[in-house]
């Protein structure tokens, strides 16, 4: 790997972050220094922050898409807590500046972005392969336009993030599904079937969700490698989304695809985004990374056809200042949401046991398997929104195979958390 210049990072081997002054870890080859610039403050996540009448999506549109308007929200991956104070306080300083013209960003943002992946995951992306949008989901669209014709097969692996499905049958081309395998206690990949749907259905393009979103697996790097291995062999190009790849618990650590399977760089496309670490979606900002030239001139071409041709100057500030400075609050948040992980496997376990938690091994959701309710999927769903009063994800919006399932948000006040599974408990025992 070539010298990226004056970027200041340290990769720890996958395991814990290092913070520390003059730190140094040679990374392909070269001793790269690391000096981080981080925050003093002290983070409240108890805080409870009125967010109604924000124009929240989260919590301002209950009514606007069907449900009550006292409903309590734990569906969308917006966390309740407040942003790390460094980035607050560079926001503040760019809007009392009172110019909101075009900008683009300067070396600096690249190099704040390729250390955070340098330090965090050992993986050094250069420059010249930064392909800037205003989020992973609109990235993913122009990959689809990009890489694919119409009726083209794109493959993915359900029950998953649901935009995948919309990024593909709106740009008229056929989604393709390798069905995870859960064995009631985690989602497995059937290879087979994977490599089998490729050679059947005229497939083009993977899109990959690492880690999984709704069901939390951490892909292990033998994984990652194997599904790149198929992907060669037929020429697929893979768009792995890797929005959630801070979010990882105990042992599982996430890998960069092309890092697993370097054979696959050069067709591969990888999309990040500091959005959900951070909580600073409404910014819209994501770095998507394309080191095959032509690849990358073919997503530009996409881009600019769309007339999107600058980013926003708060989204910007916002995601430089939060790589630069927002380790220490992103650390402090992960902790407290894996004690919220705790409270809500212990919750289950000894108040709610007909519902069963998927152990996530990453992201901050929490995947609950309700079959054990002896439900069917409306009589789920009424249970949920009008007897427990919450708004979760239903399973069946990833795919038929998780109707049964609910995905709830754990990047909340304690209270918050507790607040919804009482409301659960509650329903249940008076409806079941």
């Amino acid at each position: 790997m070539k010298n990226k210049g004056d970027i200041r990072c340290i990769y720890n081997d996958f395991s814990d972050r290092i913070i520390g002054n003059n730190a140094l870890k040679r990374i392909d080859g070269k001793c790269i220094p690391f000096e981080p610039a981080e925050s003093s403050e002290e983070y409240d996540f108890d805080a409870i922050v009125d967010r109604s009448g924000t124009n929240s999506l989260k919590y301002d549109f209950a009514q606007e898409r069907g449900y009550p308007e006292d409903i309590l929200p734990l569906w969308v991956a917006d966390m309740d807590f407040m942003t790390a104070k460094p980035v607050v306080d560079a926001l503040r300083r760019t809007a009392e500046h009172g110019i909101f013209g075009y900008s683009n960003p300067k070396d600096d943002y690249y190099n704040a972005a390729a250390s955070w992946f340098a330090r965090n995951f050992g993986w050094l992306p250069e420059k010249k392969w930064l392909v800037k949008t205003p989020g992973v989901v609109f990235a993913l669209s122009m990959a689809v336009r990009a890489y694919t014709a119409p009726s083209d097969g794109v493959i993915i692996q359900t029950p998953v993030y649901y935009p995948f499905y919309s990024v593909i049958e709106n740009n008229g081309r056929k989604v393709i599904k390798n069905e995870l395998q859960y064995n009631g206690r985690h989602y497995e990949i059937d290879f087979e079937d994977f490599e089998n749907k490729i050679k059947e259905n005229n497939v083009k393009m993977f899109i990959l969700c690492s880690p999984h979103n709704p069901t939390g697996r951490v892909w292990t790097k033998d994984e990652l490698h194997r599904l790149g291995e198929i992907c060669l062999r037929y020429g697929v190009i893979v768009i792995s989304d890797e929005i959630h790849c801070d979010f990882t618990y105990s042992r599982h650590k996430h890998t960069i695809f092309s890092k697993a399977c370097p054979e696959m760089e050069d067709q591969s496309v990888i999309c990040t985004s500091p959005s959900k670490t951070f909580n600073i979606a409404g910014l819209q900002i994501s770095n998507i990374w394309v080191s095959n030239p032509g690849l990358r001139q073919k997503m530009q071409h996409e881009i600019d056809s769309c007339g999107y041709t600058e980013l926003n100057i708060f989204g910007i500030t916002a995601a430089k200042t939060a790589y630069e400075k927002g380790e220490k609050w992103h650390i402090e948040s992960w902790e407290y949401i894996r004690k919220n992980l705790d409270f809500v496997r212990s919750f289950i376990k000894r108040k709610i046991p007909q519902i069963k938690l998927v152990e996530p091994e990453g992201t901050y959701f929490a995947w609950l398997d309700c079959t054990g309710l002896g439900l069917n999927k409306e009589e789920l769903n009424d249970l949920i929104i009008n007897k427990a009063g919450l708004w979760l994800d239903a399973g069946h919006i990833f795919g038929e195979s998780a109707e049964m399932f609910q995905r709830i948000v754990l990047a909340c006040p304690r209270k918050t958390l507790e607040q919804a599974l009482w409301k659960l408990e509650k329903a249940i025992k008076s409806y079941i």
